[in-house]
């Protein structure tokens, strides 16, 4: 690889909660401000980030989270109303430490060059419409996403 060529990062969001969402657009903005080329390849309920509707929705759950800083006994968390509560305190904490929100550092990754592929397989099997996702996303298959994955310098999993 030669020394002029930009390095790149290559991104799998197959997970669709809001503390899941955070990881592939923060690492994605810092390494477009890095001066790296970045794909994020969504696929599975990670389409969500890229849905509409859904991204303006994304919750966190609070069962089967022993790495949360008030880990919550299972039971306590099928209690209606505390995956609203776990989403809320995540909030709050991001607020409070000034994280911009999840959709805001979306579109600074658009707006800085990232490329989002929609998996086309993924949209085809949970009946998600091209017009169901944000504008800006192109669609594909894993083939898409390798093409551009197999010169990255730097290869996630989310």
């Amino acid at each position: 690889m030669s020394e002029d060529k930009p390095k790149r990062m290559a991104i799998i969001a197959a997970n669709g909660t809001l503390d899941a969402a955070y990881p592939p657009v923060i690492l994605a903005s810092t390494a477009t401000a890095m001066d790296m080329e970045v794909a994020i390849f969504f696929t599975f309920y990670g389409l969500d980030l890229i849905h509409k509707k859904r991204s303006k929705k994304l919750k966190v759950s609070p069962i089967a989270n022993p790495a949360a800083p008030m880990p919550v006994p299972n039971i306590i968390g099928m209690i209606p109303g505390m995956t609203a509560m776990a989403t809320w305190m995540m909030k709050r904490w991001m607020k409070g430490a000034n994280v911009a929100k999840f959709v805001e550092l979306r579109e600074m990754c658009q707006e800085n060059g990232v490329r989002f592929i929609g998996c086309q397989m993924t949209m085809d099997v949970m009946g998600v419409k091209e017009s169901d996702l944000i504008d800006g996303c192109d669609l594909g298959g894993a083939a898409t996403f390798l093409e551009f994955a197999k010169d990255a310098d730097i290869t996630l999993m989310m």
